[in-house]
């Protein structure tokens, strides 16, 4: 069993940055593989940054850059440092995790993650 939960979320305008993260307890370290999403209000769930074990990190193209996904394994918590924010990413940010179960770095489908936080949401003005 894994928990996870969100912090660090918030209001900022557009060219600030913010650091989410995502505190595991339970049995974590099991996972394989670690990401963050984000839903924006009438759209779908996309997959934004992952990380495996050995440390090699995934970006979707348009947080290329700007994100930057790491781990402190020793704490049992995922970041996401955003820098350059621009107002399209506003969204609740949602940390996942594959609870040891290989599903691929990014997995095929979202839905593969089987642990998910309850999100913080971030907003951008302009």
């Amino acid at each position: 069993q894994v928990q996870l939960v969100e912090s660090g979320g918030g209001s900022v305008q557009a060219g600030g940055s913010l650091r989410l993260s995502c505190t595991a307890s339970g049995d974590s370290s099991s996972s394989f593989c670690m990401g963050w999403y984000r839903q924006a209000p009438g759209k779908e769930r996309e997959g934004v940054a992952y990380i495996d074990k050995t440390g090699t990190t995934t970006y979707v193209n348009s947080v290329k850059g700007r994100f930057t996904i790491s781990q402190d394994n020793t704490k049992n918590i995922l970041y996401l440092q955003m820098n350059d924010l621009k107002r399209e990413d506003t969204a609740i940010y949602y940390c996942a995790a594959d609870g040891g179960v290989w599903v691929g770095c990014p997995p095929r489908h979202s839905a593969s993650f089987f642990y998910w936080g309850q999100g913080t949401q971030v907003t951008v003005s302009s």
